[in-house]
């Protein structure tokens, strides 16, 4: 289904955001990619405020990425959330994953910010800017401009309360019907009442930018040692010697097998899950469309098959990217405002499809495993 070796890229935490630039033009919000914060509409696309499956609270914004395709003339956005209610981490109807597509806005050049923030500002686009069509590129595809370059500009909003206005503007904006009957009209006031409700009661999380490198880079810095020293204290806690694990499975001696073999497997995946990650500890996210997730525990057998097909075109969905266990800490708020994991899994549509003339997000496909030991992490 998904081809091997494709390229890696890591998203890791950069500085803190800030509000727009003042005195001159920034690249829109919803190019930017970030954790934390509220989630970016695009233009023409509705903005989104999900409930929790399981206990009906509004989720937290986690992460959102740009990801344009390289061969293709749509913004492709893709936002994140998931329940920060401690009862239900870990539960894949508390996580949801919206993809958005617009043709709107390409063509006009980027234009600079005012020089007291300019590097803050362009945190958000710049650094990804050479690798934008790494992110979204499929088999090595290249655009032929940056696609930062390609984006046509609005004006920032100064404050949060700005941006709720905007995104009420935005509401105010939509026309279901050209039928200007008093229902459709209710039904609108409706829908605008309980959009803004869900944008003021969810909870935030502090909002950074993301910084991308390719994992190729790091290929001659296997930290081994650190790698070694994560095995050996999740083997002490749990009384674990994998080696001698792996030995005895694999010589076949069953009668003298300390632990049932799905246990060694899953040991196994974690030590591969660890050494993977070693080269770069401070990863957040790995993004590889079309590529191989990395699984911190061994996923259900057959796995593969379970992943739902896309429900507006009905094509497989393929592995884009995933969170990895670095954000957690990462994630800052109010309080006791948190969300724990091992990983998250996002699987979107092969094709990419999007409606024509449709206005709100598509949901694709989430995969969440939890931590096995959450303290290595912390």
């Amino acid at each position: 289904m998904a081809a091997k070796g494709q390229p890696v890229l890591l998203g890791l935490r950069d500085a803190a955001m800030v509000e727009p630039c003042r005195g001159g033009g920034q690249p829109p919000r919803w190019a930017t990619n970030k954790l934390g914060g509220r989630a970016d509409a695009l233009p023409s696309v509705l903005p989104s405020h999900p409930r929790c499956g399981a206990c009906g609270a509004a989720l937290a914004h986690v992460v959102q990425v740009y990801c344009p395709l390289g061969a293709s003339p749509f913004h492709r956005l893709a936002n994140v959330f998931a329940c920060a209610g401690s009862g239900c981490w870990g539960r894949p109807q508390s996580w949801k994953v919206l993809r958005s597509q617009s043709l709107e806005a390409r063509g006009q050049e980027a234009r600079g910010c005012g020089s007291e923030q300019k590097e803050e500002c362009n945190l958000s686009a710049k650094d990804w800017c050479a690798e934008a069509d790494d992110w979204g590129g499929c088999n090595g595809e290249e655009s032929s401009t940056c696609a930062l370059q390609m984006l046509g500009l609005n004006a920032g909003m100064s404050s949060s309360a700005s941006r709720e206005a905007q995104c009420v503007s935005q509401l105010r904006e939509l026309r279901l019907s050209e039928a200007a009957d008093v229902s459709g009209s209710l039904n609108t006031d409706l829908l605008l009442r309980e959009e803004t409700a869900m944008a003021t009661s969810a909870p935030v999380f502090q909002s950074f930018y993301i910084s991308v490198v390719d994992e190729a880079d790091y290929a001659g810095f296997l930290d081994t040692d650190h790698a070694n020293k994560l095995l050996k204290e999740y083997q002490q806690r749990e009384g674990v010697d994998l080696e001698n694990l792996m030995s005895e499975s694999f010589a076949g001696e069953d009668s003298n097998e300390k632990y049932e073999k799905s246990e060694v497997s899953e040991d196994h995946a974690f030590h591969k899950f660890m050494k993977r990650i070693s080269v770069c500890p401070e990863q957040i996210l790995r993004y590889s469309w079309g590529g191989q997730p990395l699984f911190i525990t061994c996923p259900p057998a057959n796995f593969d098959n379970s992943i739902p097909a896309c429900s507006n075109c009905g094509s497989n969905r393929i592995f884009e990217f995933q969170l990895m266990p670095a954000l957690v800490s990462m994630l800052r708020g109010d309080a006791d405002l948190s969300v724990e994991f091992g990983t998250v899994i996002v699987y979107t549509c092969e094709q990419s499809c999007w409606p024509t003339n449709h206005q709100t997000p598509l949901e694709e496909f989430i995969f969440v495993q939890e931590d096995p030991d959450q303290k290595l992490f912390k």
